[in-house]
């Protein structure tokens, strides 16, 4: 009997209770694994046996799968209909020699267009994607008893794996816990709750019964999804991809992202178009039922014209459009987690970043190692390099720039005279970390380093001119002064502190951060990337205003901006921010340049301000603290070597951290939208402006304007000539301002631009009526034949009439696959009444004297048009 969902998490949830409640001892006996790891073969015997880390869901689904969810829409299921429909009446009602396919046999080939060529495209981005995403992979540091500790590939642990957990490290697993420093773990993925729970070594579940206890408040264990906030730990694996409990579950957690405002738009225009279609089709159908007195003919007339006002291509070019972006950018080394971010690239006006990497080199060095006086002192490096090597959290830049230091002193042997007690893990409150060491000859001492500011707050002492004394005032201003020339040259500055009056235990909290003695400062230089300036420059022109979100100190941060040309406003302190309501932060935030030593929630709290005022905001980071901010944010950006919160937050990961990168994303996304938004223009108005045509015909011609597959081969044709859009071009001038979606214009652009097309079919109406004598019965072939031309001209003529603001062809030209593919369906649409397919299908050859009329309505059609485009642009302040 299958097993269902529910029963599945049940019986993962006693697992992990079970495993809660044993022992250390016990735990590694059912795992059959130890503190050294499991070896190499075991390993592999056990990821052949419970198979790859992963979640089943979250794997792509196979090319069949996404083969049958591209024709998958409402549109195709329209066309689907309308062929079961003509199926009906042309050949099952219909005698066994007037049985007609042509209608059906069109109708096919337009839903296998729209559906193969979004399939092709998406399933190509999706291959680009992969290629990259294999390139950015999230790790874990495992032990294994061959090779120790080292990072291996999240997909590859397996159950009896011994890890290390630290601060940013998405938990890879579900994990039992073996010993915890001060860890807090987020499990909102899971809960909702935004407050990170505490882990510890032991469970205080321990003689409750197993019914009553909730798994998620089990407080030894970890779930697989979850983050490290803070702290460090050591911990077991239990379970696996789909056997975690968050593969239990994981299908009703994914949920859906909310929809963006685009996808609002294409929807809303989409069953616009499907309701008009809806009421006109019948219309047509009892209009020409009554004048005609061919019921049958005049439903497959009206078919014909609902087909005709189906935008069935609209699904494969909104979603060619952001594919072929997708690849784009993944030439780039840029990988797109989620396509329609790429049309929110083009709609951003904010970007917000650190400095570390985007506006520097993200290569610290250390210049200084000085005491409270400014001199070069190798006490200061010794104390904060045992600090740094101790850490068993996540080491920052600035640590490996301590460590590196130190080695070239020649101090990678002192770990042979100090061993390590415990530790007072980094959190971003805080924002300083501290070990407990003790000396070979046992004397204690714990060693603090941090934020200047916040090791000032702990401090009690200072080593002055030779003598600990007390840290008066006086000294302090004199540290902060010292500090504040570096940070205005552009030095970030750092403060050592210790104390030696440490108790004789073996636990220790922030609470012994306290009664310290300040040793004095290490002073960073990040220099700025060369290429900053111009990407800054770049993001300016296109309409992107940058701001940095640090949570360093402003005078650092000033002086960067200064050296990389960009102008600061107004600067904001995040003791400023905590203290602001939303709405207030809102005005403040537009005009400020600069947020400086910010926490994380202050980095989400800009984020939700700046988005309150109607501004697509992009955010770029790639630390623990970024996280809620990437969530935040419209454009989540995140780096290959963020850690790994960030990478799963982020919507979009650079496999390069450069602006210039970001600058190429936001160009493409908005030639993806404004491409998308010519097609959908295009259709409104062009089926607009057929249905008054259609409705003109049919009530005052005594025959069909146009046969049913006449009509159907125009649309077929015409569908075809749109298959380029997505590779065409945009105008500079439409480059660079940021694109939003707003739909407030659809209408008013149908009821303006729709018309034109009517006036010039009605013309040839009366064209052929008159001039050519058409106008009977007899003679319709000829009438319809010369309709057939010049509707499907015009049709595609209006491609390059709404591509531009300018003037097309002169002043602005298509891209050379557009220009191709129209031209080519303009010439098979002039040459089919001349052939078989044309008379097989009713037509017949037109006469000599009927192209200078063609070329004169064409001409005139193209005038009028860029007439009313000039009026409409003078008159709305916008076209695309």
């Amino acid at each position: 009997m299958k097993k269902t969902k529910k029963s599945i998490t049940n019986i993962i949830s006693t697992n992990l209770i079970e495993f809660s409640l044993m022992d250390i001892e016990n735990a590694f006996k059912s795992l059959n694994t130890s503190m050294e790891g499991l070896n190499k073969e075991e390993s592999e015997l056990r990821l052949e046996r419970y198979g790859k880390n992963e979640i089943e869901h979250e794997k792509p689904s196979s090319w069949y799968v996404q083969l049958l969810k591209s024709f998958v829409n409402p549109f195709i299921g329209i066309l689907i209909f309308i062929a079961l429909l003509s199926f009906t009446v042309n050949v099952l009602l219909a005698a066994p020699a007037d049985r007609d396919w042509k209608v059906i046999i069109v109708v096919t080939v337009m839903v296998l267009i729209s559906g193969l060529l979004r399939f092709f495209q998406e399933y190509r981005s999706n291959q680009e994607a992969g290629k990259l995403k294999k390139m950015v992979k999230t790790t874990a540091t495992v032990i294994r008893s061959e090779k120790g500790k080292y990072e291996l590939d999240f997909i590859e642990l397996v159950p009896g794996d011994i890890i290390h957990l630290s601060a940013g490290d998405m938990v890879p697993a579900d994990v039992r816990i073996i010993s915890s420093k001060d860890l807090f773990v987020s499990q909102s993925a899971l809960t909702g709750e935004s407050e990170p729970a505490e882990k510890y070594g032991t469970s205080s579940f321990l003689g409750v019964e197993k019914d009553k206890i909730n798994v998620l408040e089990l407080d030894n264990i970890c779930f697989m999804g979850t983050n490290v906030v803070s702290g460090s730990a050591l911990a077991s694996v239990i379970s696996t991809g789909n056997k975690t409990y968050f593969g239990s579950i994981a299908k009703s957690l994914a949920g859906k992202r909310p929809i963006t405002s685009f996808e609002k738009g294409v929807n809303s225009v989409s069953w616009l178009l499907i309701r008009f279609m809806l009421v006109m089709a019948p219309i047509v159908f009892i209009i020409n039922g009554v004048t005609k007195n061919d019921w049958i003919e005049a439903l497959l007339f009206a078919v014909s014209v609902a087909v005709g006002l189906t935008p069935e291509m609209l699904p494969m070019i909104v979603t060619t459009n952001l594919a072929k972006g997708a690849v784009a950018m993944a030439k780039r080394k840029t990988v797109v987690k989620r396509l329609d971010s790429i049309q929110n690239f083009g709609a951003m006006d904010i970007l917000c970043t650190d400095k570390t990497g985007t506006l520097t080199l993200d290569k610290i060095i250390l210049e200084f190692h000085l005491d409270i006086h400014g001199n070069e002192d190798d006490r200061i490096l010794r104390h904060a390099y045992l600090n740094s090597y101790y850490q068993t959290g996540l080491k920052s830049v600035m640590d490996e720039a301590i460590l590196n230091f130190g080695v070239k002193k020649g101090f990678s042997k002192l770990d042979e005279r100090y061993s390590k007690i415990d530790e007072i893990p980094f959190d971003f409150s805080r924002r300083r970390m501290s070990v407990v060491l003790e000396s070979s000859d046992g004397k204690r001492q714990l060693i603090t380093k941090g934020a200047v500011e916040e090791m000032l707050e702990i401090c009690s002492f200072a080593e002055y001119k030779g003598n600990v004394v007390l840290l008066t005032d006086e000294i302090r201003n004199e540290v902060k002064e010292r500090v504040e020339r570096f940070n205005d040259d552009g030095f970030r500055v750092i403060a050592v502190a210790q104390k030696n009056n440490v108790p004789e235990e073996n636990i220790f909290s922030i609470q012994d951060e306290s009664e310290m003695v300040l040793m004095g400062y290490l002073a960073f230089l990040d220099p700025p990337k060369k290429s900053a300036p111009e990407a800054i420059t770049a993001l300016q022109d296109n309409g992107v205003s940058v701001k940095i979100v640090t949570g360093d100190n402003e005078l650092v941060t000033k002086n960067i901006c200064k050296q990389v040309g960009l102008p600061v406003d107004n600067i904001l302190l995040g003791h400023e921010i905590e203290r602001m309501q939303i709405e207030e932060l809102a005005n403040a935030a537009e005009t400020a340049t600069i947020f400086a030593k910010v926490s994380p929630l202050d980095k989400a709290k800009i984020i939700k301000a700046l988005k309150s005022k109607n501004h697509t905001v992009g955010f770029m980071g790639d630390g623990i603290n970024d996280a809620a901010a990437l969530r935040e944010s419209d454009v989540g950006i995140s780096v290959d070597s963020a850690v790994d919160i960030a990478k799963e937050s982020a919507d979009i990961i650079l496999l390069e951290k450069s602006l210039m990168v970001l600058e190429k994303g936001v160009i493409q996304g908005r030639n993806t939208f404004g491409n998308i938004l010519k097609y959908i223009k295009m259709t409104a108005s062009s089926n607009f402006g057929n249905v008054f045509s259609v409705l003109v015909a049919s009530a005052f011609l005594p025959f069909l304007p146009m046969l049913p597959i006449m009509l159907l081969l125009q649309n077929l044709l015409y569908d075809i000539s749109q298959t380029t859009i997505p590779w065409d071009t945009m105008d500079k001038s439409y480059l660079i301002k940021p694109r939003k979606w707003d739909a407030s214009d659809i209408g008013q652009f149908m009821v303006f631009i729709g018309p034109i097309s009517s006036i010039f079919d009605i013309t040839t109406f009366l064209v052929m009526w008159y001039v050519f004598a058409a106008n009977s019965v007899e003679v319709q072939s000829l009438f319809q034949s010369g309709w057939f031309v010049v509707g499907l001209l015009t049709q595609t003529l209006i491609v390059h009439m709404i591509r531009t603001e300018k003037i097309p062809f002169i002043q602005s030209r298509a891209s050379v696959p557009v220009l191709l593919m129209t031209g080519t369906i303009m010439v098979i649409g002039i040459i089919v009444p001349f052939t078989y397919v044309g008379a097989a299908i009713g037509m017949q050859p037109l006469p000599l004297a009927y192209f200078p009329w063609l070329i004169g309505i064409l001409a005139s059609y193209c005038a009028l048009t860029q007439i009313l485009k000039t009026v409409y642009i003078h008159k709305f302040k916008r076209w695309l």
